[in-house]
């Protein structure tokens, strides 16, 4: 399960209805991504194995998140964009009213939803990849500009307005989340992405915060680990595998 995906789980309550299994080391090997606890339902170790139970001749990567069906043995997506609708509202019959009414893709902002979600998965959450994985320098400084060419939309957009998409806190924020609650620990220096900090953007900096800190959402703060993203990003991708102490605190309070 990848971030948006766990915040989703938590957000709505699905603990108890939906049986999790975390990831272990954030290292990605041949045999898919380690589990950090054996599945006590199927025994699967690692998500190769996830794959292979569901196909036996499955060629492709063995990526996460992953949404198995127990009860006909398969795999029945594993495209986070799409999982992440589906705990949005298919299992609302069974959940506390509490969370059965939280709707983060509401039908009136669906279309701006998706508007937002394009070029922010485009420009910032595979922006940072694009610039922390590219191999020429002309490639690099064309995907960093765009990285931060959407960091100046998202402030210009919450000047105005307290979400992304709307007056209230949807998918597009959440998408964004995962990437701005990196981007000053881990993408900033581990991807090059430094041009500017995420916390020189004011308005960005007060909606990372508020959602952080909501007293209302309290699952990204539970979902949130910074000291697991410098380990991720910085002890695997430099020879000593040293991991910086900065920035602090790794997010300003309110």
């Amino acid at each position: 399960m990848n971030s948006r995906t766990w915040i989703y789980y938590k957000l709505k309550g699905l603990d108890g209805i939906v049986n999790l299994v975390n990831g272990g080391t954030p290292e990605l090997t041949s045999t898919g991504w380690q589990l950090a606890d054996t599945d006590h339902i199927n025994g699967f170790k690692n998500t190769k194995e996830i794959y292979l139970s569901a196909d036996p001749e499955y060629p492709n990567r063995y990526t996460v998140p992953i949404l198995w069906d127990q009860k006909l043995h398969t795999i029945v997506n594993n495209e986070s964009s799409e999982i992440i609708r589906i705990l949005n509202s298919a299992f609302n019959e069974f959940l506390d009213e509490k969370y059965a009414i939280r709707d983060f893709y509401p039908t009136e902002l669906k279309k701006e939803i998706d508007e937002v979600n394009e070029w922010i998965y485009d420009l910032f959450n595979n922006g940072v990849y694009k610039s922390g994985f590219a191999s020429v320098q002309s490639v690099y400084e064309t995907e960093v500009k765009g990285v931060f060419h959407a960091l100046d939309k998202m402030d210009q957009i919450l000047s105005s307005q307290s979400y992304l998409a709307g007056g209230r806190l949807t998918e597009a924020d959440i998408r964004a989340y995962t990437t701005a609650a990196r981007f000053d620990v881990a993408y900033h220096g581990a991807f090059k992405c430094n041009l500017r900090t995420l916390r020189s953007y004011s308005n960005v900096n007060r909606w990372l915060k508020g959602i952080y800190w909501s007293e209302i959402f309290g699952e990204f703060r539970e979902t949130t680990d910074f000291e697991a993203y410098k380990r991720g990003y910085y002890k695997f991708n430099n020879p000593n595998g040293i991991i910086p102490l900065g920035p602090e605190p790794p997010i300003e309070p309110l």
